[in-house]
């Protein structure tokens, strides 16, 4: 994606690659993240620390693994948007299979324009998909917007490995391996290949807590994850925040 092409582009781009791979998705995060995500949510969720009827929305939330670990841990409401409805189709499958209709509500809308009002929800989080989005800092500024005072802002994300030789290798199978496994496994050469360079030009972990913080929000965390591979930064909307 070259940095002149416009937010348009790039968001037409992105949905076109998740219509597409909806089908392999869990199976590619698993090679995306060498089978740690769901250990990496574990954790997440841990941090969060939800208290039963602790209202969250989670944006892109793609095929919904992270939507359902909060409504099992809260016990809802909990909404999930996304603006793939292919993506929403197979969350729905899951969220129905773990008879969890009552408490998630599944929307399909643009992240960047959240179409709820101003503090309504405990939680704002974002797994895997601020990388994808056509401006960060907007998408941050709509998910402080919507939570109450006190509430959290949270994103688990992959991140920029730090540690070398890990660094190196890593960057191989990001750049090298990854798109010949998609090839593989999705069908998919072109949008795996996209995958390494929406992560080269996303901000490093101490980078992002820093934009965190220009958004307005308090108290942010950094956790690398996974010698760096992926990121989890929370943020809390202050009280007196207008």
């Amino acid at each position: 994606m070259s940095q002149s092409s416009s937010s348009e582009t790039k968001e037409q781009f992105v949905h076109s690659v998740f219509e597409s791979i909806a089908p392999k998705y869990d199976m590619m995060n698993d090679l995306l993240s060498f089978r740690r995500h769901k250990a990496w949510r574990k954790f997440t969720m841990a941090k969060m620390n939800m208290s039963p009827g602790d209202r969250a929305l989670d944006l892109c939330c793609g095929t919904c693994d992270w939507t359902i670990s909060m409504a099992e841990a809260s016990g809802g409401p909990i909404v999930g948007l996304d603006f793939s409805e292919q993506m929403l189709e197979y969350g729905r499958r899951k969220v129905k299979e773990r008879h969890l209709d009552s408490s998630i509500t599944l929307i399909q809308g643009n992240a960047m324009e959240l179409p709820f009002e101003d503090n309504k929800f405990d939680y704002a989080t974002i797994g895997f998909g601020l990388r994808n989005v056509p401006d960060l800092r907007q998408v941050l500024r709509e998910m402080q917007r919507v939570v109450k005072p006190g509430g959290k802002v949270v994103c688990l994300e992959l991140s920029k490995p730090t540690w070398q030789p890990f660094k190196g290798l890593y960057y191989f199978y990001f750049q090298k391996m990854l798109p010949m496994l998609g090839k593989l496994v999705a069908k998919r050469y072109e949008q795996y290949k996209w995958l390494p360079d929406s992560l080269v030009q996303f901000p490093g972990r101490l980078e992002l807590a820093e934009i965190f913080r220009e958004t307005g929000l308090a108290r942010v965390e950094a956790y690398p994850l996974t010698g760096g591979i992926a990121a989890l930064h929370i943020g809390t909307k202050e009280t007196h925040h207008v």
